[in-house]
């Protein structure tokens, strides 16, 4: 038995090393999520829209919205934000409705490429892992652009440019800083909420989201 389980530990750790190792080089095909959405197509909407670009053709502007909205301290940390930690558990303790996150983007990126989503703690361990392995191999730049590449930004629109081409007909390169952070908006519920069209909700976030990238420092991870 102990024989058994030291040979699936090491096929484990083999297995999501070499993957891990392999996607620093390579385009990310697929997510777990876009095999899931295949079969909910009340979610895709019958889509699949994706486009894998470099860093170097994505607006600077996106770049700076979703840190702005999702991470603030991105380039600082090493893919935890200890300080967001404890400021959503102490929000969330005071039983506020919405329920504050402490995910950092390097989180959402290991999550996305390696796993299902879900909030139970074998998955949020095997989340911490991978995010520990996506920093040491990938670092800032490659976990930004597969970011921006695989996550979901609609229903059965993946990654900026399929966004930025089906809202707003022009390559994700040009993008503008309003547009950019109308996307951004719309992370936390993509499948919902169209940055195209934003409702007043959006419309308010996307304006906080821009008045927070003017705080932020130029970005440099590229």
């Amino acid at each position: 038995m102990i024989r058994w389980i030291r040979l699936l530990l090491l096929w484990f750790f083999g297995l999501s090393i070499g993957l891990t190792l392999l996607y620093r080089f390579v385009p990310v095909p697929a997510t777990p999520l876009m095999g899931i959405r295949a079969f909910q197509p009340e979610k895709s909407k019958g889509r699949f829209e994706k486009d894998w670009v470099p860093l170097s053709r994505i607006s600077p502007h996106l770049v700076q919205a979703v840190i702005a909205s999702e991470d603030n301290r991105f380039e600082q940390h090493r893919g935890f934000d200890f300080q967001a930690i404890e400021k959503a558990l102490k929000r969330n303790q005071k039983g506020k409705k919405r329920k504050l996150g402490g995910s950092t983007i390097s989180m959402q990126t290991a999550k996305n490429v390696f796993l299902w989503h879900g909030r139970n703690y074998f998955r949020k361990g095997l989340e911490a892992y991978f995010t520990v392995l996506i920093e040491l191999f990938w670092g800032k730049a490659r976990i930004m652009e597969v970011y921006l590449n695989v996550i979901e930004m609609g229903p059965g629109i993946y990654g900026a440019e399929a966004a930025a081409q089906h809202y707003f007909h022009k390559p994700a390169s040009r993008l503008t800083k309003r547009e950019a952070a109308l996307i951004a908006a719309v992370l936390p519920n993509p499948v919902k909420r169209n940055p195209a069209t934003p409702g007043g909700y959006v419309s308010r976030r996307a304006q906080k989201i821009q008045s927070l990238m003017r705080k932020l420092p130029a970005q440099q991870i590229r």
